[in-house]
């Protein structure tokens, strides 16, 4: 198991995705900061790539750091849409839109389509760098349905129109303690844990992502 000592930092400006680093890594006996307190951090640009995306995010914030850092790219996938926004679901529709714009620009889009298919999942691939680059990448999903309307206050992005298979609600609508559980970013992160913890207990080199 990792030790107790551990630190790992969440390299992301999103407060609702620190928020939830804090709250699904918690009790993990590793310590969570953000980047505040350790200066200006240079990102590269985004591509259309998750796994990429985490990966240089990660590696860019620990390499500047010199600590563990911790990213994920993440997006929402809608059947009908050919799988749009994907890794453009941040970006949809311009640096013009907030949440609620993106969400109903997605909304607007399945809705001139002909179809009943509302099948959607939300994707996240989370990836850890130590300052030397050795890489650890995990991968989680969440399978659910568009809504025809926002529900629910909680969480952010595409929350209000997304209901995760086996819920009467909206992923904004579930308690924290159950999205916390369910979320594609939870299984994401409890793989890493996983993983990194795996690594820390097998002698030889760590994993690493070239």
């Amino acid at each position: 198991m990792a030790s107790d000592s551990a630190l790992w930092v969440v390299a992301t400006g999103n407060a609702g995705k620190r928020v939830e680093f804090e709250q699904i890594l918690a009790g993990s006996g590793i310590e969570i900061r953000n980047l505040g307190g350790f200066g200006d951090v240079s990102f590269p640009e985004e591509g259309t790539d998750y796994r990429e995306n985490a990966i240089e995010k990660a590696r860019a914030a620990a390499s500047q750091i010199g600590e563990i850092a911790v990213a994920d790219d993440s997006g929402i996938e809608v059947t009908a849409l050919d799988g749009r926004p994907g890794p453009l679901s941040a970006r949809y529709g311009g640096e013009g839109l907030d949440d609620k714009g993106r969400v109903q620009k997605l909304l607007s889009e399945l809705d001139a389509l002909d179809t009943k298919d509302r099948s959607a999942r939300f994707v996240c691939y989370a990836a850890l760098s130590t300052p030397e680059g050795d890489t650890v990448v995990s991968y989680g999903e969440c399978t659910g349905l568009i809504l025809p309307a926002p529900a629910g206050e909680g969480g952010f992005g595409y929350d209000p129109v997304f209901k995760p298979d086996g819920y009467d609600l909206s992923m904004a609508q579930i308690d924290l303690e159950a999205k916390n559980t369910i979320s594609h970013r939870a299984r994401a992160l409890h793989d890493l844990l996983a993983r990194w913890s795996g690594a820390e207990n097998t002698p030889g080199p760590k994993p690493r992502v070239d």
